[in-house]
C-alpha cells in the first residue's frame, strides 16, 4: 500500500507539471505518433517491393508491429530512464534517491514516469485490431487474457534488459553510448526472426530476447508455424520474469557498489 501509494502521488505531481506546459505535453504525443508512423510506412514501402517477408504477408507484418507498439509504449511510460547515467550518477541525484526508505529502483522510474508513450500502446493496439480484421482472424474471449499476459512478459523483458543496461552506470562513467545500440537491436523484434541468419536470430531470441516482445507473442494469434515461433509465444511471460529478475539483481548489486557522486 504504501508504494501504490507513492506511485499515486508521483502521478499527482506529474500531472501538474504537465498542467503548467501543457503545449509541451502535446508537442510530446505527436512526436511520438509522428515517429511510430513513420515506421509503419517503411514497413508499406517495403511491401511495394515484395510480396511476403520470410514467408510473412504485409497484413501479418503489420500485426505484428502492432503489437510491438503495445508493450513499447507502457515499458517507455514506466521505465523512461534513458538518462540515468546523466542525471543520476554524473550529476549526483542517486546520493538522494539512496536517503530515502523506498527501492531505489522504484523511486527513479516514478521520477521519470512519461504518461504520453501509453498513446502508442492504443495506436497499436488500433493496428492489431485493423488487421485481425483483415486477417479473418478467429477471435474468444482466452484471446484477451494471453494477450495481456504476452504483453506483460514482452514488458517485463523490455525493464530487464533496460534496467541492466542503466546499471552499467554503477560500474562505468559513460555506458550511454550503449543505449543507442540497444534501442537499434530491439526494432528487429518487430520483423519475422526467420529472415535474419542463424546467429542473429539466436541472439534476438535467447541473449537479447527481443523477438519475445514482437514477432515471437504476436505469433500465437497467428498461429505461425514457421520455426515453431507459436509454440514460444507462451514461454514469453517465463522469459520476461527471468530477464526482469536478472535485471533486478544487476541493479541491486551495482547500488551496494555505488559509493556517491564523488567516488
Amino acid at each position: 500500500m504504501r508504494y501504490a501509494s507513492l506511485f499515486w502521488e508521483y502521478i499527482k505531481n506529474y500531472a501538474k507539471t504537465r498542467l503548467t506546459y501543457r503545449a509541451d505535453f502535446w508537442v510530446e504525443v505527436l512526436s511520438d505518433l509522428l515517429f511510430q508512423g513513420m515506421n509503419l510506412i517503411f514497413i508499406l514501402i517495403v511491401f511495394q517491393h515484395t510480396s511476403a517477408l520470410g514467408g510473412w504477408s504485409e497484413a501479418e507484418v503489420v500485426f505484428v508491429y502492432g503489437f510491438f507498439m503495445i508493450p513499447y509504449g507502457v515499458f517507455s511510460t514506466f521505465f523512461s530512464i534513458w538518462n540515468f547515467s546523466e542525471r543520476y550518477i554524473v550529476k549526483g541525484e542517486m546520493d538522494r534517491v539512496l536517503t530515502r526508505p523506498a527501492h531505489s529502483l522504484y523511486q527513479v522510474l516514478l521520477e521519470n514516469v512519461d504518461p504520453p508513450s501509453l498513446i502508442g500502446s492504443f495506436v497499436g493496439a488500433i493496428i492489431m485490431a485493423l488487421s485481425w480484421g483483415q486477417l479473418d482472424l478467429t477471435f474468444q474471449v482466452m484471446d484477451v487474457l494471453v494477450l495481456l499476459l504476452l504483453i506483460l512478459g514482452a514488458v517485463l523483458i523490455y525493464a530487464g534488459l533496460y534496467t541492466a543496461l542503466s546499471a552499467i552506470s554503477f560500474y562505468s562513467d559513460a555506458p550511454t553510448g550503449i543505449v543507442p545500440l540497444m534501442y537499434n537491436i530491439q526494432n528487429y523484434g518487430r520483423y519475422p526472426v526467420n529472415i535474419y541468419n542463424k546467429i542473429i536470430r539466436f541472439v534476438l531470441t535467447w541473449l537479447l530476447p527481443f523477438a519475445f516482445v514482437g514477432v515471437i507473442p504476436a505469433s500465437y494469434f497467428l498461429e505461425k508455424k514457421a520455426d515453431d515461433l507459436s509454440q514460444l509465444a507462451l514461454l514469453t511471460p517465463v522469459m520476461g520474469i527471468v530477464v526482469f529478475s536478472l535485471g533486478l539483481w544487476f541493479w541491486n548489486h551495482g547500488v551496494k557498489r555505488y559509493r556517491g557522486a564523488g567516488s
